[in-house]
């Protein structure tokens, strides 16, 4: 089977955290089951991508078997990495995924590597390129419109900029009715490069995308929880298998010399 006949693989990082299995209760590295759906309906191969130590060259030779990326949602960034001390309502730090996806999403934009962020994926994007958030929504808007709490997902309409690659996407839709949200930080300040390119009424971003890039950009919703909506997934598969097709091939390995047939006289060494 040759790249046409696949699907662009799609790499998404994932929670590190204590999961309880069965008898075990250990640290896993863990992801809800609707992203890689996400990703597979939409035609890709989905992988995951664990917190780990990270330097460039090990996200580079990560980046080498991926189409594309997606940075998922989870733990509040640490407030540390964009100057700010913790509010009381932010999560515990989790400084090795901070680190793990930051690098990934340098090294992803270097080579122009499509890339998807969803919530948190949203707030790493603009903290990893100087960019700042509000670390307390309810202490902006006066509620918890933006998360209820309990795993509940709340629903917002937003406003998608007109000329935006979001906006072209969905078809030239330039308002989303209802879509999942769950978070209670958001982008503050933007930072240099990103273009903000979906609001709700009250302001509060949830879209931006990197301007100097084929294909990259972040939502604050949960695109994941429609699964009836798949368009956010099938644009960036489609950007992956673009990639894939102009992109030095990658990670070839050498062919093994033909295996020499039985009583066939060896070479001298």
């Amino acid at each position: 089977m040759n790249d046409s006949e696949t699907g662009p693989v799609i790499g998404l990082t994932t929670y590190l955290e204590q999961a309880q299995t069965g008898v075990w209760d250990v640290p896993a590295a863990i992801l809800p089951r609707v992203y890689f759906d996400a990703i597979t309906k939409a035609g890709g191969i989905a992988v995951l991508l664990p917190p780990q130590p990270v330097t460039a060259a090990i996200a580079d030779r990560v980046l080498d078997g991926l189409d594309a990326l997606v940075i998922t949602g989870g733990k509040d960034v640490d407030p540390a990495r964009y100057g700010q001390a913790a509010h009381p309502q932010t999560d515990e730090p989790r400084p090795d995924r901070d680190a793990w996806e930051e690098v990934l999403l340098h090294q992803a934009i270097a080579r122009a590597l499509p890339f998807l962020g969803i919530c948190r994926g949203a707030q790493m994007l603009n903290v990893a390129l100087g960019g700042s958030l509000h670390q307390h929504l309810p202490d902006l808007v006066g509620d918890t419109t933006y998360q209820a709490g309990n795993g509940v997902f709340n629903i917002v309409d937003v406003a998608v900029e007109p000329d935006s690659t979001l906006s072209a996407l969905l078809d030239g839709q330039t308002l989303l009715p209802s879509v999942p949200v769950y978070h209670h930080q958001s982008i503050n300040r933007v930072a240099a490069g990103l273009r903000v390119t979906a609001t709700t009424d009250a302001g509060i971003v949830q879209g931006v995308e990197l301007t100097t890039v084929p294909f990259g950009m972040a939502v604050q919703w949960h695109p994941e929880q429609s699964p009836d909506d798949l368009r956010l997934f099938t644009a960036l598969v489609s950007a992956a298998r673009d990639y894939r097709a102009t992109a030095p091939r990658r990670g070839t390995p050498a062919p093994h010399p033909p295996r020499p047939s039985a009583g066939a006289e060896r070479a001298p060494e």
